[in-house]
């Protein structure tokens, strides 16, 4: 086959295994592919088909997920892990096929003084196969023609044929050790479409994580931007009282040195947006001078409102969740089954050796290569005998064996105890982000009425502007923090949510298996959630 068939050959057996494993574990039935996407985002982008490559395109949550998932580096490193995992496969079950094999040559030879010499083509064929049971089966048939070249003779053709068996009895017999190398690489496969689908998901976490924080910068900009219009306003109006006798020059120097304060702070928050959203475009695979923005609705669209009560389960059924949902999990489950099935196969090295071996053997007559002769045939059969006088080798592979068997029992209750510590911490993090957000969220509406009141009050001329700069800072303040614990709080319930394994990716983005939750973490009906969210929007 050319290089090019071979590629087409291989993708296929390959797609088609991992399509079939992610149909039986996840329900997945979208094409996985390592080959890059002939019209991503990205190609989209530089074309300038979502606008002028120098216009800045605002993305939403879901467009930098697809993104990501084109483009990062970390990603396709998963995706070729997984491909080479199944292509491993696709050998293994070659293994256990049927293997033929066609060859053919030609030979001449003679004498130096040229007295005698002779010239022959011969050509053959061969299959044979492995079985679960340990015997293998060769059949051979190869023929050829051969000419005198000396007496000028004709061609003469003749053939021959074989079949040979030979079976394992004892050591290497068991259809356990057979078996091991497809069984190994059937289960690695399991493991990397486990492996790729949690990365998936934690990739998904991280690219919210990145998301929500790019957003909270840019929200804190634009509070500081609002600010700086406020105390501007405020400057210029107190530079006028000034000039007319109506205000002190304290009072106008106070105004306009906040200004400054708040300028300042306003152009290192914009520095500082800019150089997030450089990093974020890199780790997203993005080229640096593609011009992003971030949807203006993204911190709407964070969900607080009336959601699931999964603190409220007992944190003992909340582990036995984890347990039954986590991937990495079950992947270390079955790792350790694993290790004991290699135990046992290191151990049937410890047997007596004996392989029953039989053969045929045919030949036909001179000149009719079809006409095979009875008394030309032979047949044979025989037992191989293989004490086990000298096992050292065996011996520390056995033990080596029931070492590392011990060592995945201990990682296996390490494992356990390291996501029952990891929901305690998931757990403690949301209840303190839930609290800080209820906190911000009462002083940000108490600033506002304060603010609303100090601005009133100063027009009104009965308060100084001290008091009402303090107000202003105060609300500037409270504004970042409610949106910083806003964010905390969506990632802490997400992070609750990734260890629990409930955290999944769909088209539409980052999504709740909520089918796993026990019913009685279940609001009434999944609708609340938007409605919340679009309450949230307003």
């Amino acid at each position: 086959m050319t290089p090019e068939e071979a590629v087409d050959s291989a993708d296929r057996q390959v797609y088609a295994l991992v399509a079939e494993r992610r149909a039986e574990m996840f329900d997945e039935v979208d094409g996985f592919s390592i080959a890059a996407p002939s019209n991503s985002l990205r190609q989209r982008l530089l074309n300038g088909e979502m606008g002028a490559l120098d216009a800045v395109v605002a993305l939403n949550l879901e467009d930098c997920l697809e993104i990501a998932s084109e483009n990062n580096r970390q990603y396709q490193s998963q995706r070729e892990s997984l491909f080479l995992a199944a292509l491993d496969l696709t050998l293994e079950r070659w293994r256990f096929g049927w293997q033929p094999t066609v060859g053919a040559g030609a030979s001449a030879n003679g004498t130096v003084d040229g007295d005698s010499g002779s010239v022959g083509v011969d050509g053959g064929a061969s299959l044979s196969r492995l079985f679960g049971n340990g015997g293998r089966l060769l059949l051979n048939f190869g023929t050829g023609l051969f000419r005198a070249i000396a007496n000028g003779d004709g061609w003469d053709a003749v053939s021959d044929f074989s079949v040979s068996w030979t079976q394992p009895l004892l050591r290497g017999s068991a259809r356990e050790v057979v078996l091991e190398p497809l069984t190994q690489a059937e289960r690695n496969l399991v493991y990397s479409v486990r492996n790729f689908e949690r990365f998936r998901r934690t990739f998904a976490l991280d690219v919210a994580n990145r998301y929500y924080n790019l957003a909270l910068t840019r929200q804190n900009v634009l509070n500081e931007r609002a600010n700086v219009e406020v105390l501007d306003l405020l400057s210029r109006r107190n530079k006028a009282f000034a000039e007319a006798g109506k205000l002190s020059d304290l009072e106008a120097s106070e105004a306009e040195q906040d200004l400054i304060s708040s300028q300042n702070r306003l152009l290192s928050l914009e520095a500082n947006f800019q150089s997030q959203l450089d990093s974020f475009k890199f780790f997203l695979g993005l080229p640096i001078e593609v011009q992003i923005g971030i949807d203006p609705e993204g911190l709407n669209q964070l969900g607080i409102g009336n959601q699931v009560a999964v603190e409220e389960i007992d944190q003992q059924q909340l582990f036995q969740l984890a347990l039954q949902q986590r991937l990495d999990y079950l992947n270390e489950v079955e790792r350790l089954v694993d290790s004991e099935r290699r135990a046992r196969i290191a151990a049937d090295d410890l047997k007596m050796g004996l392989d029953l071996s039989a053969g045929l053997n045919g030949g036909s007559e001179e000149g009719r290569p079809l006409a095979y002769r009875s008394d030309g045939s032979t047949w044979n059969i025989g037992l191989d005998l293989d004490l086990p006088v000298d096992q050292l080798p065996e011996r520390n592979s056995y033990r080596r064996a029931l070492i590392s068997l011990q060592s995945a029992q201990r990682d296996l209750i390490e494992f356990q105890d390291s996501i029952h510590a990891d929901i305690r911490d998931a757990l403690r993090e949301l209840e303190l982000a839930e609290l800080t957000y209820e906190l911000q969220k009462q002083t940000v509406e108490l600033n506002e009425r304060r603010a609303k009141n100090a601005n009133m009050n100063l027009e009104a001329g009965r308060l100084d502007t001290e008091s009402f700069l303090r107000a202003q800072r105060d609300l500037t303040a409270g504004r970042n923090a409610f949106v910083a614990a806003s964010v905390d709080y969506t990632l802490a319930r997400l992070q609750l949510f990734q260890n629990l394994e409930l955290l999944t990716v769909s088209e539409t983005g980052l999504t709740i298996d909520w089918d796993a939750l026990p019913a009685s973490a279940m609001p009434e009906a999944p609708e609340q959630d938007s409605q919340a969210n679009e309450e949230d929007g307003e």
